[in-house]
């Protein structure tokens, strides 16, 4: 794991000292490690009794034993850890019913059936009391992880039954470390670090993958010339933009961090920027702009994001966000504007 230390060894005690819970939901943003950590959790879990009491593997079989098992779960072969799949912009209740089903089951392999339910926030309130009964009456040897961004639309009948793991941006002394641990050029690996925003997930597949880098550019260029648009622009930006609605909540993250940073500088904060490599922009902006513009634009952006969440129509959303976005001027008859 990169980073989340505290919630590590938080985990490693519980499994330690015999008190692992059966129900777990870790929270937090997206590509922020919440797979990673429930898949190392359910390494740890299956292969504890490999271990002394010091942490060393008993014998070479064991270790062999080990490395198969770490394998097979990373690679998500592993026959008693389960993950859920979802085809749609919401976790079925099909699939949970699936899965909770199979956690019933005794072990083929293993000492526990673990399921990870992937995006499991997107789960409607019927979806989610489908897991009530599994939560409930835990099978003794089923362990159940629930991945979510937020608790906002997760019910209190399965937070109430769960122990919540809230997973923090990593630092940036941590991210770029172990950037560097890991072939990055110092320079590359500060930039990643940055720019992540202690998104360990995102910083290693830009490492992996530059067009990412290249994606990102592409995608502040358009913030900027949306800025430059007449308010028609605009509109027939939100209808382009609103028809990949999956595509829609990076963009939309990605532009709220810009106009963090922009606030940021505003204010004259002490608190380091992300988008480092966009500082001069954003400098220039920030001459053109007051705080509250800036912090309007903020508070515009983060709704149109939880709206994701909702069955609000997203065109209409992001015509009302791009309305609350700077630079527009007085109202304009748009039979008459330029486009």
């Amino acid at each position: 794991m990169i980073g989340h230390r505290w919630a590590v060894d938080a985990l490693k005690s519980a499994i330690r000292n015999g008190r692992a819970r059966h129900a777990y939901l870790i929270v937090g943003a997206e590509s922020l490690g919440k797979e990673t950590l429930a898949r190392a959790f359910a390494i740890t879990l299956q292969t504890a009794h490999l271990f002394d009491a010091e942490g060393r593997l008993r014998s070479d079989p064991d270790a062999a034993q080990f490395e198969s098992v770490q394998r097979r779960i990373e690679n998500g072969n592993y026959a008693d850890v389960i993950y859920t799949t979802r085809d749609t912009q919401t976790l079925k209740i099909d699939e949970i019913r699936r899965v909770a089903a199979q956690i019933a089951m005794k072990p083929f392999e293993g000492r526990y059936r673990i399921a990870i339910f992937r995006d499991f926030d997107t789960a409607l309130g019927v979806g989610q009391d489908a897991l009530l009964k599994t939560l409930e009456e835990p099978a003794s040897t089923g362990v159940l992880i629930l991945l979510a961004r937020s608790l906002d639309s997760i019910l209190p009948t399965i937070t109430s039954r769960s122990q919540i793991i809230r997973l923090r941006p990593v630092a940036f002394d941590t991210m770029r470390d172990a950037l560097i641990a890991r072939g990055a050029e110092a320079g590359q690996a500060g930039l990643l670090a940055a720019l992540s925003g202690g998104r360990v997930g995102w910083a290693l597949a830009a490492m992996a993958d530059p067009s990412l880098l290249t994606a990102r550019t592409a995608a502040l260029d358009m913030l900027d010339e949306v800025l430059s648009h007449n308010r028609v622009r605009r509109f027939a930006a939100a209808e382009d933009l609103s028809r990949d609605k999956e595509a829609l909540r990076p963009l939309l993250e990605l532009w709220l961090s810009y106009w963090r940073d922009l606030v940021l500088i505003s204010e004259n904060a002490s608190t380091p920027i992300t988008n480092i490599d966009r500082a001069p922009a954003l400098r220039q902006l920030a001459d053109q702009l007051t705080p509250e513009q800036a912090l309007a634009a903020l508070k515009a952006t983060t709704h149109l994001l939880d709206l994701l969440d909702t069955n609000a129509s997203p065109r209409l959303g992001m015509e009302v966000m791009f309305l609350d976005y700077p630079g527009l001027t007085a109202p304009e008859n748009p039979a008459r504007s330029s486009v």
